[in-house]
Formats: C-alpha cells, sequence, structure tokens
C-alpha cells in the first residue's frame, strides 16, 4: 500500500478515536511507532522515547489539532511555531561525547531501535566531531554554544533524487534491479550489514530536535528555533527551509508555498512540521499515545486515498463506447475533492475484482484523471454486489453490442443524444476549435433547444438565437457569435481533431494533417496507403476510411463548406522529415519563453513527435520550472534531461 492510501486509513481511524475513546487499544497504529529492531544490530535503548507524529490534510483538521492543544493546556496558545519540511527519509538518534559521535542508531519501536554507528560513520553529512564551540559567522569562538559533555541529536537520513538517479544507473549497467523510491533504498543502506556499501550510498542527513539524557524534549533549550540555532553553531545539518511564524495565516501560507514546490528540491518531502516554538510548553503537553500534542505532520494533499464504491454508473460517449463509472463517497486527492472514477472497462472491472460497495485506493493518474488502484478485499462486508454491463443504452434505450474483438461496448444508434453531446463537448475543446466563451453548459442549452446538432451548426447560429436561452442578453449574445466566429479559421490537424473519428487522438491527427496536407486528399486516401504512414496501424487506418465513407459524415462536411470554414494546412514537415525526425520529446514543469503548446508546435515543425508520458522510447525529456513526477521517471529510465535554454538552442542550431 502507498504512504498516501495508509496515510488515508490511518486518519480515518485516528478521526474514530477521537470521537470514540472507548475503541482504543493497545496495539493501535496510532498508539505505538512502526518497526521492530532487526536481528542483525545490537539494540539499543533510547534515552526517552522517539515519537512520531500525527497527521493532518487541511486547514481545519490543523484547527483541530491546535483546538486540542488549548483544550489540554487550559489556555490559548498565543506564541510563535516553528514550521519544518516533513523529510521523507529514515529517523536517526546520534549521540555525542565530548563533542564526538559514539553511536548511532535507529529508531525501531521507539523505545529500542538498532545500533548502526559503523553505517552512520560513512555518512559525510553526519559530523564525526564537532566544534567544542560554536563558531560564529566570521569563524570566531562563540562560548555561548559550548557543547554539552553528551549531546543527543534526532534527525532523518535521506537519500537525494539525484543520487537515487545514480544508483539506479549503476544497477542497470550490472543487471541489477532499480530502486522505486528514495526512502526505502535509504532505509535499506543504513540498515547494511557491509558499511562499505553505505558509503558507496551518498545519503544526506538533517537534524531536527536535541533532547536530553533523561529524554527530555529541547535539553534546556527554550525553544525549538533555539535548538536549530545551536545545532548549526555545533556543524550539524537542519533544513535550510525552516522558518519560526506567529499566526495561522503564516502557518498556511508556508505550507501552500511548500506544496507548490513539492517537486522543486532534490529530495522526497511530504508535508511540514509544525511545532509550538516554547519548548516549556511543548514539555508540558506531553505524549498521547505515539504522537506530541505540541507538534503535528501538516500532509501534502495525497495523491491516493481509501474510499468506498457507492454505485457504478455507465456514461456514453461521442463515439457510443460505454464507459463504467464509480461513484464514490467523497475523499480529497491532490487538493481537489474527487467523487468520480473511471473503470475504463468490463475487463478493467474484472481484473480489479471491483464490485459495488467495496472499499478502495482511488488516485489520480498523471495527478490529473482519477481512477480505481485496487480493491481492499479484507474490508468486505459481504453485501457488496456484482456489476453487470447494460444490453441496453442507458441514454437512448437501444441496443448495445460488444465490438468485435474488442473488450468496449458500444450503442450503435449513431444519433443517440449521448454521442452526438459528447461529440461537440469534444470538437469545442482546446485540442479543437478552442471555443472561448462557449462550453458545455451552452452547448446543452443550444442542443435542447434544437438549435443545433453538430459543432458545424454553431458556425450558421445568429445573436436572435442565443437571445432565445436562458441567461443571455444583448451582450452575452453577441460575445457568443464573435467567439464562434473567431473560430471559423482552424489549422488542419485541429479540424481532424474536431471530427472525432474514431482511434484517432492529437498525435495521429498531427502526423495525418502533415502528410495529406487537405481534406479532399484524406478523404479519398485508401486504407492499403493509410497504413503506410507512420503511426497508422490496420485499425486506425480502417476507422479513418470507413468514418468518410459514411453518408451522415459526408453531409457533416458538407455543413462546414457552407459555414465558411477555412482550413490551413498544417505547419511543420511531413512524417520522417525534418532535423528532429524520428525525436520524440515530453515536456515537463513551466517554460519561461513559451508555452507548452508553443513549445510542441516548434517541435513537430521540426519533424519531432511528442508524448504525454515518459518510457524508454522517450529522447529527450524538457524540464522547466518546478518539473513533476516526469522529470524523476526520466533520471530513472535514464532519458536524456534538457534544460530550457538548451532545448531552444536545439530547436535554432
Amino acid at each position: 500500500m502507498s504512504d498516501d492510501a495508509l496515510d488515508s486509513l490511518k486518519k480515518e481511524l485516528f478521526d474514530l478515536e477521537q470521537k470514540f475513546p472507548s475503541l482504543i487499544t493497545p496495539d493501535s497504529p496510532t498508539q505505538r511507532v512502526a518497526g521492530k529492531p532487526s536481528e542483525g544490530f545490537v539494540k539499543v535503548e533510547h534515552p526517552g522515547r522517539m515519537i512520531s507524529l500525527n497527521d493532518v490534510f487541511s486547514e481545519q483538521d490543523f484547527k483541530d489539532w491546535l483546538n486540542r492543544l488549548e483544550n489540554f493546556l487550559g489556555e490559548p496558545y498565543s506564541g510563535s511555531f516553528y514550521c519544518d519540511l516533513k523529510m521523507d527519509g529514515l529517523a536517526i538518534e546520534l549521540v555525542y561525547e565530548e563533542g564526538a559521535l559514539v553511536q548511532a542508531s535507529t529508531r525501531g519501536d521507539g523505545l529500542v531501535g538498532e545500533d548502526v554507528t559503523q553505517n552512520i560513520r560513512t555518512v559525510e553529512a553526519v559530523p564525526l566531531r564537532l566544534s567544542p564551540y560554536g563558531r560564529s559567522p566570521a569563524g570566531r569562538r562563540d562560548d555561548k554554544f559550548k557543547i554539552p559533555k553528551k549531546l543527543i541529536v534526532r534527525g532523518e537520513v535521506f537519500l537525494t533524487k539525484k543520487e537515487l538517479a545514480r544508483i539506479n544507473r549503476e544497477q542497470k549497467a550490472k543487471g541489477g534491479k532499480s530502486y522505486a523510491n528514495p526512502r526505502n533504498l535509504a532505509a535499506g543502506t543504513i540498515r547494511q550489514l557491509d558499511a562499505k556499501i553505505t558509503a558507496d550510498r551518498k545519503l544526506s542527513f538533517y537534524a531536527y530536535s536535541i533532547v536530553g539524557s533523561d529524554g527530555s524534549y529541547g535539553d534546556g533549550f527554550k525553544s525549538h528555533d533555539a535548538e536549530y540555532k545551536a545545532l548549526r553553531k555545533w556543524g550539524i545539518g537542519v533544513n535550510p527551509h525552516g522558518r519560526v511564524l506567529d499566526t495561522l495565516d503564516g502557518v498556511f501560507k508556508f505550507y501552500n508555498e511548500w506544496q507548490a514546490k513539492r517537486d522543486a528540491l532534490d529530495y522526497e518531502f511530504d508535508g511540514t512540521v509544525i511545532s509550538v516554538n516554547d519548548n516549556a510548553i511543548y514539555r508540558k503537553s506531553g505524549i498521547i499515545g505515539k504522537s506530541p500534542r505540541g507538534a503535528i505532520a501538516f500532509k501534502f494533499a495525497a495523491r491516493e486515498a481509501e474510499t468506498i464504491i457507492e454505485d457504478i454508473i455507465v456514461q456514453v460517449g461521442r463515439t457510443g463506447v460505454l464507459t463504467p463509472v464509480a461513484v464514490l463517497r467523497p475523499v480529497h486527492i491532490g487538493g481537489t475533492t474527487v467523487s468520480r472514477a473511471t473503470l475504463h472497462n468490463l475487463d478493467e472491472i474484472n481484473r480489479l475484482g471491483v464490485k459495488i460497495g467495496d472499499t478502495i485506493i482511488v488516485g489520480r493518474a498523471g495527478d490529473v484523471i482519477p481512477d480505481v488502484k485496487r480493491v481492499l478485499v479484507e474490508l468486505r462486508t459481504g453485501k457488496e454486489k456484482d456489476f453487470k454491463m447494460p444490453k441496453k443504452c442507458p441514454v437512448c434505450g437501444q441496443p448495445v453490442t460488444q465490438i468485435e474483438s474488442q473488450v468496449a461496448f458500444r450503442c450503435e444508434n449513431t444519433d443517440c443524444p449521448a454521442r452526438q453531446r459528447e461529440a461537440v463537448y469534444h470538437a469545442i475543446g482546446r485540442k479543437a476549435f478552442d471555443m472561448d466563451g462557449v462550453g458545455p453548459k451552452v452547448i446543452d442549452q443550444l442542443m435542447d433547444a434544437g438549435l443545433i446538432i453538430n459543432v458545424a451548426d454553431l458556425f450558421i447560429l445568429t445573436k436572435e438565437d442565443f437571445l432565445n436561452l436562458e441567461r443571455f442578453a444583448d451582450v452575452s449574445a453577441q460575445n457568443a457569435v464573435d467567439a464562434i466566429a473567431a473560430r471559423r479559421k482552424i489549422s488542419f490537424a485541429r479540424f481532424i481533431i474536431a471530427l472525432g473519428i474514431p482511434n484517432v487522438g492529437e498525435e495521429t491527427a498531427i502526423v495525418l494533417a502533415r502528410q495529406f496536407r487537405t481534406l479532399d486528399k484524406l478523404a479519398g486516401i485508401t486504407v492499403d496507403d493509410l497504413q503506410k504512414v507512420p503511426d497508422v496501424g490496420p485499425i486506425v487506418a480502417q476507422s479513418i476510411s470507413d468514418w468518410f465513407k459514411k453518408p451522415y459524415n459526408k453531409k457533416f462536411l458538407d455543413k462546414f463548406k457552407k459555414a465558411g470554414i477555412i482550413i490551413t494546412p498544417e505547419k511543420g514537415s511531413a512524417p520522417g522529415t525534418g532535423k528532429l525526425a524520428g525525436k520524440t520529446f515530453v515536456i515537463t514543469g513551466t517554460l519561461e519563453t513559451m508555452s507548452r503548446d508553443e513549445a510542441q508546435d516548434k517541435i513537430r515543425a521540426l519533424g519531432g513527435d511528442t508524448s504525454s508520458s515518459v518510457s524508454k522510447e522517450t529522447d529527450y525529456v524538457v524540464a522547466g520550472e518546478n518539473p513533476g513526477s516526469k522529470y524523476d521517471k526520466a533520471q530513472k529510465l535514464g532519458v536524456k534531461v534538457l534544460t530550457e535554454q538548451a532545448f531552444v538552442q536545439l530547436l535554432t542550431k
């Protein structure tokens, strides 16, 4: 189970325990720290329990935590907060005596950990000896920061993304397995019996607290900020992005700022840690279960979460294909509330074993499209129901048939209202006619009023037609007519996309537009000749040929001609030509000098191809500001990554 899904379940359990304290059991995950000491290492008893933080996921959750803290203290909290990044690594306790590192241990179960001193000694980020006195910026001795005879420091060992990519490249060269994420590899590296392996994997370390020999938090320091200042003086690294903030608005701004920069740093962090900065109040707050009352992990929006399938409905798309969709108990994922998720087709339902009423893990593919990851079969109650594909179209009531040699089911009624409506939605979309100001709600009104049947009808509408619709006045009606008129000129590739030919997506449309240049040439081409075009296989070729042969579609094209639609030739080289021919690009992040669409147009104009996902076949990944997971995947697969400057040079040289 992913960390996001696990956090979702733990948060649900925590909330239930807050409502029903009598249900808390000693072995609840909220009452203990996960993990047991490895049998291969000497056991180390910690001077005080190494704690783990409870999680919150929203501003309201955070306010609820603060209210619980204030209720315990018996007064409002008016002090400052120390805000830090929640590193995704392995918790470690370091013991220094007379300034020298004498012991390092893992958290283990919180009370007893594993002695990993030899391995930690190989981590350059962990100093083996500290300056007896803290140093000022000018390098002079600072007597205020004399190191105690015994110093106990806790912090996080982690692996950078860059180092993970290096290790995986070496693994690939040796024919070994690749590692999935930095945290698991960091944990495994610290537990290596051979310290040479640990040394070869260049781990990093940030400290986050000082404890006394009796386990007391802060060891005499008045504030958490003062602890960090002392650690810096002694030469122990702490996260440089930590900040003292005085207000809730400041805390929320810090959280939102770093959530937006989640992929910007060279290490994984999955949230922020917010602590009361006053150590006396922190110690007074005490511990409940396994967690301190005075600090909380304010986790970023999950990319996966647990929820329940309340129903499965069927949507009919623009090609008549039926798609089952899960109706979910609403859940917060990736900063938005998700209430539906695609189940794709009947085969996918059978593969997942999905039933109505199941508890499932839902995620967002590419952080955008919600889909069901897996079913938590162990949480079934016996009341779940199987799903069956309907025999009749849920929109028009006509028979549904399974497409030959495919898993999809389709409504064969070409006049089905769902097919026509979805086709118009598709045609006005950003990749096709891109009609600003004329969205699905306007289309719904026009179709319900019988003013249009397909997208071509839009171009013969008048202002008076719009004035007959709800919420349209003189100005708004004229604006709608003007918005449609502004799209009378369209590139050939966009026009092909707007036609909604089955199996023809954006990239195929661009290839066809470059190859044939005009609509008449494309409409008259044979299946055999179509298959000679790069990226056009037999299914796509047959689909294109069949579409142009249908009388209905010929009338559809005539409507465009009568409406005065101007189709401009596609810019760029024909398939297989141009200096970027045969090269595939993926763009991630924000580019400064051009939009993503402009960058893709430039690539295609030089004969190259673009893709939305990174694979072994990708030649280049262009990384702008704040690149996402595609950047990490490129590093993992060894795909060449170009900065925006290098990309521009490649285009112009």
